[in-house]
């Protein structure tokens, strides 16, 4: 598969990119051999190779969910720059 200017004019307009010749010559260089090189892994032998998501096997940890005691409300409050009537006191940021 060749990628053509024209294919890049389109994609350019697409995504909304004003590209001049130069730019459009250059893209259609570099997409092209993106994809000679994307050929290549055809030629390879994937024979019981299994479909992978992502090159290295992942695992999510998560502890147990379970029930702790909370902070104090002096801790909690103990870094905070200003506290007002129990809450943390920001700058307002409407008017």
């Amino acid at each position: 598969m060749n990628i053509t200017t024209e294919d890049v004019q389109h994609v350019a307009k697409l995504a909304r990119l004003n590209l001049n010749s130069e730019e459009e010559l250059v893209f259609t260089e570099q997409l092209n051999a993106i994809l000679q090189y994307a050929e290549k892994l055809d030629g390879l032998d994937t024979e019981g190779v299994e479909p992978t998501t992502h090159v290295l096997h992942l695992s999510n940890v998560m502890r147990e969910d379970e029930e702790r005691e909370s902070l104090s409300i002096e801790k909690v409050f103990a870094n905070a720059p200003e506290v007002e009537d129990g809450q943390f006191k920001v700058p307002a940021i409407l008017e």
